[in-house]
């Protein structure tokens, strides 16, 4: 194999980010064409396929789900030397958690807001990691669900991702337009990807008590695809899902909203008090102009979360 090229490496980051094609092209300012021919040619290098081609959209192989992180880096680290040398804008490291969940895409418009910033993407294991990460200085600011003291940190409210229920085509509700949070009484949740001690377990922790949902967390987690499967094949089990959320899509699963109050997710952006960073009051000042304050009789939040909105 021959040395990786990066254009084809961006590619493949793209697409995995917007899961669609035509998408990934708009965003490069390429064509669709070229952008198949790049991760056809790095798909080549690599000798194994990275993508999935389904009508519902493009999701990831096992291949490219353990590339992904390692192609992020690569960019970040192309990106950084390029900019030192250029003497550009301190990078901007920010914490998303996951690239599929709601802070990659306000990064993505925050990209297009501020071409001149350096950024760069890490994942992690939630709160419990990135707290520790921006008070550190290993990251300048972390999406997350606040949850406890922020010593040293400072917040704001991002973004409301507004839960969907997830269930196979054959469920009883599957032809629903929209179901109550209260007509699922009863039902049990299968969420595998809940950890304990982590600010979303914390969340489900709180919403099913309240509404006599149980909530399965028994694993082994496998990740989102098995996730999905799962659910597609048990006509009995439900699931949860964020609106906002890059989750694979199958014809087997529906997605159905909820009415009114609608759970959502909180998420807040952090930082650190004493940044000198300036690209962090940037993303500051941009993902608080995107945010729109909730109304109590449309969203359901947990008790603790009102305080943040």
């Amino acid at each position: 194999m021959g040395e990786l090229d990066l254009a084809a490496v961006r590619a493949f980051a793209v697409v995995a980010a917007t899961r669609h094609f035509g998408d990934a092209a708009a965003e490069l300012g390429i064509t669709q064409q070229a952008v198949s021919k790049r991760v056809a040619r790095l798909e080549a290098d690599l000798g194994v396929a990275l993508f999935t081609r389904q009508r519902s959209g493009t999701g990831l192989t096992a291949a490219g789900t353990t590339f992904l992180p390692h192609a992020t880096r690569l960019l970040a680290t192309a990106d950084a030397a390029v900019a030192a040398v250029r003497g550009g804008l301190p990078a901007l490291r920010v914490d998303v958690l996951d690239t599929r969940l709601a802070g990659t895409d306000l990064l993505r418009g925050f990209h297009r807001h501020a071409r001149d910033v350096n950024l760069e993407l890490v994942t992690s294991t939630g709160l419990r990691e990135s707290r520790g990460s921006v008070l550190a200085g290993r990251v300048d600011a972390a999406f997350a669900r606040v949850t406890g003291p922020l010593d040293g940190l400072r917040s704001v409210p991002a973004c409301l991702d507004p839960l969907e229920l997830l269930v196979a085509a054959d469920h009883p509700l599957a032809r629903r337009a929209s179901v109550a949070l209260a007509e699922l009484a009863g039902m049990t949740a299968w969420m595998p990807g809940n950890e304990p001690g982590s600010e979303w377990a914390a969340y489900y922790a709180a919403l099913g008590p309240e509404f006599g949902i149980d909530i399965d967390v028994s694993g082994p987690n496998f990740g989102y695809e098995d996730f999905v499967r799962r659910l597609g094949g048990s006509p009995s089990v439900i699931g949860f899902g964020g609106e906002l959320v890059a989750l694979p899509r199958r014809e087997d699963v529906v997605p159905i909203p909820f009415s009114a109050p609608r759970p959502c997710y909180l998420w807040s952006l952090l930082w650190r008090e004493d940044t000198t960073n300036p690209a962090v009051h940037r993303l500051v000042d941009y993902v608080s102009a995107q945010y729109t304050p909730p109304r109590s009789d449309e969203v359901w939040l947990p008790a603790e979360d009102w305080s943040l909105v």
